[in-house]
């Protein structure tokens, strides 16, 4: 006889399914990672709109994204004073919630 190793637990497509040696359960929806999903696009059209509503800042060249539960910013920007108001804007958006600054200075640009 084989040694018994605990419930197996297995995702099939937005379910979890424990099976134990002994018995079977039925299918249970997770809806966490949907709800963190939605979440995390919500943030970053949030943070993504208001650097585009700002008249003074080019957001042409800047990309947002949420990973892990931290706002990243990514691209670039024509001035150090472009990187500070970039990093203003998506601070305010995002609330609580971290900002990373991925974004790098091409001197010379046009606003």
């Amino acid at each position: 006889m084989g040694a018994y190793l605990g419930p197996l637990v297995l995702g099939l497509g937005g379910f979890a399914l424990r099976v134990d040696a002994q018995t079977a359960a039925a299918p249970v929806p997770t809806a966490t990672a949907q709800a963190s999903d939605s979440t995390s696009d919500e943030l970053r059209d949030r943070v993504t709109a208001a650097l585009h509503a700002d008249p003074y800042f080019n957001d042409r060249n800047v990309r947002v994204s949420v990973e892990k539960g931290v706002v990243v910013l990514r691209g670039f920007v024509y001035s150090d004073w472009d990187l500070r108001d970039a990093l203003r804007l998506a601070r305010q958006a995002a609330g609580d919630v971290t900002v990373v600054d991925n974004l790098s200075i091409k001197e010379g640009g046009s606003r």
